[in-house]
């Protein structure tokens, strides 16, 4: 048989080398044996090869007559027949065969024998052609026109085994070296094909460990490349999230110490995070971080309340902010986190919980900085404010993929309608006064001076470079894992919201945008400036933490009593004998009225009873439609009723009554988590939703590449009450919304998996 290769190439040397050089390149090429799981038969069929190499090149006579003939055809055309044989090599990969090798027609080929095929394999590993290994081997493996059992090539079975063996180490190498050069995925689909080979004929579980660590390794390379992708890409997409998926599962959480096989510790886990949260949507974050919170883990709590912010802000949506701020205060009972809820507090317009929160707050850089843009106010609002504006743009935005290029205005914000409706409904100031005034949390000490000792600085230091100090998110998700593994109380720190017992209204809308605008904000509610706010809180908090001293009732003195004259024994015994008889006669007229009542006032039976004949049914039963064609393609018929089901699962879910079964049958990934981790946190939060829709389907697009893909365009009017507690909050209607749904058929059945609201 041909194969591509020389005798140059054998020994690694170019034509021009030198005896001294020829005989050095032989020496190294025997003593470099192959791996030791090759068969005899096969480091000896490359020992021949290299026998003969270097024979034909170390005699003079020998290597100018080699070289004669070599040097025409690397530079001469071959003849006609030759030309049509290689040119029917240029195949994908795996369907060549042995006399097909493929590549330049100008590449030297050498005839071999046979049995010394297996050996010119090993050459070519050793050479770093795997994707001609691969070419050469798989015609082998695939029970194409290749075939063992004859054998010409030697035996069966252990010349399977060799070539199974250097495929799989070809599809290794080749792994590695795409995985250099940043091809991914195309990295991870050379390693799992040599490992199903393996795993397919049973062999070399060594070689197939190798491969499966490298896999492990790859994995955060692997999803870095898939979340990357646009949005369009979702299957891909949806891929990457299973594998960071699999990967948390077996870490354990985000913080967790567990070993997944990645070669990454806690702190390069943490900096892996930090840099995918910029591939990921603010939706695909919170989904994420709320369902990694309840593990439960500190660090998923403060990303997911990242993501919240970000969505509640851009989105518009405060009961969105009011989650993370309930979120914060998980957090709050180790860490200072007062600066976030401040902000939090801001943005749902309580302006005083606000102000309380800043003079907890030990982030001396943030609140100078907010302190020098108040000068002149009664309070700290006015640089809190533009603080505010300043971090989100600045910290916050930049880590969401569809919130990057989108500017921040506290203005906008609270002049949107539906923010001040929902903001309007929030209790007032007085009934959530308690909420900032608890005692300092577990695990802050308050030293002689005063000064609070935390342990462990969970939130960052300030927003941008441009402010006072650096605030840099991974070191204080790093701070968070490091004081979490330290303590191992993350349960019972994580145990449960502390329920919020209200929140302020705003009658700071108005006065928040003012401030946004340089106006001078107008005094507060509660009567004047707060120049002495501080104090106030300092007071309430003193006596928070000090406990009242017990109150005792002093003894009384003891009084003289009169005596009482003594009673005979018979007076005794026949008072309380005459009582009770009294009372038990007075029981049984009390049940004979009751009974006597209720006999007179229970109405009597007067309607017909129904005529049953037995030759007929009650009700005539309808006619058994035939079944649907799950094959069959997509109407606008169809398409109209899967958008409708869609609604009406929608409303089942964030409904009163949180059902989730519907959402399984019509909704595919990723909105089926989405959409289930959502209705199980308006569960939590007693909350939920009554839905009023009205659709219609205004055109279809099916896949022509893809039968099983279709596009929806459909006019959706959606009227929404919100109920919280059982008590409405608000209701609003939005009219006219276009939506561009995208369908999946899956089991035979139409799914929805995305949708977008077009503008």
């Amino acid at each position: 048989m041909r194969i591509p290769l020389d005798y140059y190439r054998i020994l690694g040397l170019p034509i021009q080398a030198t005896a001294e050089q020829l005989r050095q390149a032989y020496r190294d090429r025997t003593l470099q044996l192959p791996r030791r799981e090759y068969s005899e038969t096969a480091i000896a069929s490359r020992k021949t090869l290299l026998d003969e190499a270097y024979a034909v090149l170390s005699s003079q006579e020998q290597r100018q007559t080699y070289d004669s003939g070599f040097l025409a055809k690397t530079y001469d055309l071959p003849p006609e027949p030759e030309i049509a044989a290689l040119v029917g090599a240029d195949r994908p990969l795996g369907q060549s065969t042995v006399t097909e090798p493929g590549g330049d027609l100008h590449t030297p080929s050498l005839d071999i024998q046979d049995h010394q095929f297996v050996g010119a394999l090993l050459i070519l590993q050793d050479l770093g052609e795997y994707e001609l290994v691969l070419r050469l081997g798989r015609p082998f493996l695939t029970g194409g026109s290749a075939s063992l059992k004859n054998g010409q090539y030697g035996d069966p079975a252990i010349v399977l085994s060799d070539i199974v063996l250097t495929v799989a180490l070809a599809c290794l190498e080749l792994g590695r070296e795409q995985w250099q050069q940043g091809q991914y995925e195309n990295a991870a689909e050379a390693l799992e094909t040599g490992q199903q080979l393996l795993l397919r004929e049973g062999l070399f579980a060594g070689v197939r460990g190798e491969i499966q660590t490298d896999l492990y390794k790859l994995r955060p390379y692997r999803i870095l490349e898939l979340l990357a992708l646009s949005e369009d890409r979702t299957n891909e997409r949806y891929q990457g999230m299973q594998l960071l998926q699999d990967m948390l599962q077996e870490r354990g959480g985000i913080d967790g110490s567990e070993n997944d096989q990645s070669g990454l510790n806690i702190d390069d886990f943490l900096r892996f995070i930090q840099q995918l949260r910029s591939y990921l949507t603010a939706a695909e974050q919170q989904v994420l971080f709320e369902q990694e919170a309840h593990r439960p883990s500190a660090v998923a709590t403060y990303l997911a309340v990242y993501a919240l912010l970000a969505r509640g802000f851009s989105e518009c949506q405060p009961a969105l902010i009011r989650r993370a701020k309930l979120l914060l205060l998980r957090l709050s009972n180790r860490q200072d986190v007062h600066l976030e809820q401040s902000v939090c507090a801001l943005l749902l317009g309580q302006t005083e919980e606000a102000s309380r929160a800043l003079e907890l707050s030990q982030e001396y850089g943030p609140i100078a900085f907010i302190r020098e843009h108040s000068q002149g106010s009664p309070d700290l609002l006015p640089g809190l404010c533009l603080y505010a504006e300043r971090w989100l743009q600045d910290e916050v935005f930049p880590h969401f993929r569809d919130l990057a290029q989108q500017r921040v205005s506290l203005k906008e914000y609270f002049a949107d309608l539906q923010v001040q409706e929902y903001l309007e409904e929030l209790p007032s100031d007085n009934e959530a006064r308690d909420e900032w005034s608890l005692d300092r949390p577990v695990g802050m000490a308050t030293s002689s001076s005063g000064s609070k000792v935390a342990t462990a600085n969970f939130a960052p230091r300030s927003f941008s470079e441009r402010g006072s100090n650096d605030r840099s998110v991974d070191n204080s998700l790093i701070e968070i894992a490091r004081a979490q593994a330290g303590s191992r109380s993350a349960t019972a720190m994580l145990a449960g919201d502390r329920a919020t017992n209200g929140e302020t209204p705003l009658p700071a809308a108005e006065r928040v945008v003012q401030i946004g605008s340089n106006a001078r904000p107008t005094p507060n509610r509660s009567g004047g400036d707060r120049p002495g706010g501080t104090e106030r809180v300092r007071e309430s908090r003193t006596a928070v933490a000090t406990p009242a001293p017990s109150r005792r009732r002093e003894p009384e003195q003891a009084r003289p009593r009169p005596a009482r004259p003594k009673e005979s024994g018979v007076r005794k015994f026949l008072l309380p004998a005459v009582l009770f008889g009294g009372m038990v006669a007075l029981g049984f007229l009390v049940a004979w009225l009751f009974r006597t009542w209720e006999t007179s006032s229970k109405p009597t039976l007067q309607v017909e009873q129904p005529n049953i004949q037995l030759d007929r049914p009650l009700v005539e039963l309808p006619t058994a439609s035939p079944s649907p064609d799950p094959n069959a393609p997509l109407t606008n018929a169809s398409a109209q009723q899967v958008v409708q089901s869609w609604l009406t699962a929608k409303a089942a879910a964030m409904g009163e009554g949180h059902k989730l079964e519907p959402l399984e049958q019509i909704l595919a990934e990723p909105k089926l988590s989405e959409w289930r981790n959502a209705a199980e946190d308006a569960r939590r939060g007693n909350w939920y939703k009554q839905y009023q829709h009205q659709v219609k389907v205004v055109s279809l697009e099916a896949d022509k590449a893809n039968p099983d893909q279709a596009k929806v365009l459909a006019d959706v009017t959606e009227s929404t009450e919100y109920y919280e507690g059982g008590t409405l909050k608000n209701s609003k209607t939005d009219a006219d919304l276009r939506v561009e749904y995208s369908l999946v058929r899956q089991d035979g059945k139409w799914r929805i998996q995305n949708w977008k609201v077009l503008p």
